[in-house]
């Protein structure tokens, strides 16, 4: 999965493909060097960030969907908390709602995915983008999160989701600490994974790898841990990777395949 952000201020691309061009360009190359999902957004979710109006969210988020859907035959995810952006992409061609809030938003957010009929991603947060980083607890963060997840999956099914359209993600980096949680979920990703539902980890170019790295790295400049992350996410199972450098991510689980199929 792509990230393929149409914002200004997203914490690694923010501002580069506001432009409807550019951001198709850039879409067009994803998809050339490996990518199997686009994950467009239109609302930044870095610590901090300002919450982006619905009409504003969604004039970012259409164009682009749309325009990738008329000339490729790839799959598309809109990256939004809100049920209004969520219909009005999935009208424009997208087939998964990617939900950092695990459909907890708006009180119809549920409702709204059941109708849809698309695939939904529930992501474990908390707190919300502005304050989620200010002072995250956990008494134990793996299960904590798994049973979070777990919840969240019985509540979509209980509100007429199908199951094999839920997707859950660790939500690494999104109410966590930079190690201290970040790292103890990538370790137990497989209590997650067994819970039975397709996994998708989003771990590209986030803080945690400047922390275990010394500190000071720019986002542009964690490529070696995000393939790390990737690496670790595809050993315990993941169904999925959301990453920023596709070519060279699909170029590491290429060949760590292979010498996993050579053994």
């Amino acid at each position: 999965m792509a990230v393929t952000n149409v914002t200004p201020d997203s914490f690694s691309d923010g501002g580069r493909f506001l432009d409807p061009d550019r951001a198709l360009a850039h879409a067009r190359r994803l998809i050339a060097d490996g990518a199997d999902i686009l994950d467009v957004g239109g609302e930044s979710t870095r610590p901090g960030a300002e919450p982006v109006d619905e009409a504003e969210e969604i004039a970012r988020v259409v164009p682009l969907i749309r325009a990738i859907r008329a000339e490729r035959d790839v799959a598309v995810s809109v990256d939004t908390m809100k049920p209004a952006v969520a219909r009005a992409a999935v009208g424009a061609g997208a087939a998964i709602w990617n939900d950092v809030s695990a459909l907890r938003h708006a009180p119809d957010s549920l409702d709204v995915a059941a109708e849809l009929g698309c695939d939904v991603v529930l992501m474990h947060m908390q707190g919300e983008p502005r304050t989620m980083q200010a002072e995250p607890r956990y008494a134990d963060v793996v299960g904590e999160v798994t049973d979070f997840l777990a919840g969240r999956a019985e509540a979509a099914m209980a509100a007429g989701v199908a199951r094999e359209r839920i997707w859950l993600d660790p939500g690494i980096g999104f109410g966590k600490h930079m190690m201290g949680h970040n790292l103890p979920l990538l370790a137990h990703l497989d209590r997650i994974v067994a819970l039975g539902f397709p996994v998708l980890l989003g771990a590209s170019r986030k803080s945690f790898i400047s922390a275990v790295d010394g500190g000071g790295r720019a986002p542009s400049e964690r490529l070696g841990g995000s393939i790390a992350a990737a690496l670790a996410g595809a050993a315990a199972g993941v169904a999925a990777v959301r990453v920023h450098d596709v070519r060279e991510t699909a170029q590491a689980l290429r060949v760590w395949r292979a010498i996993a199929e050579a053994r």
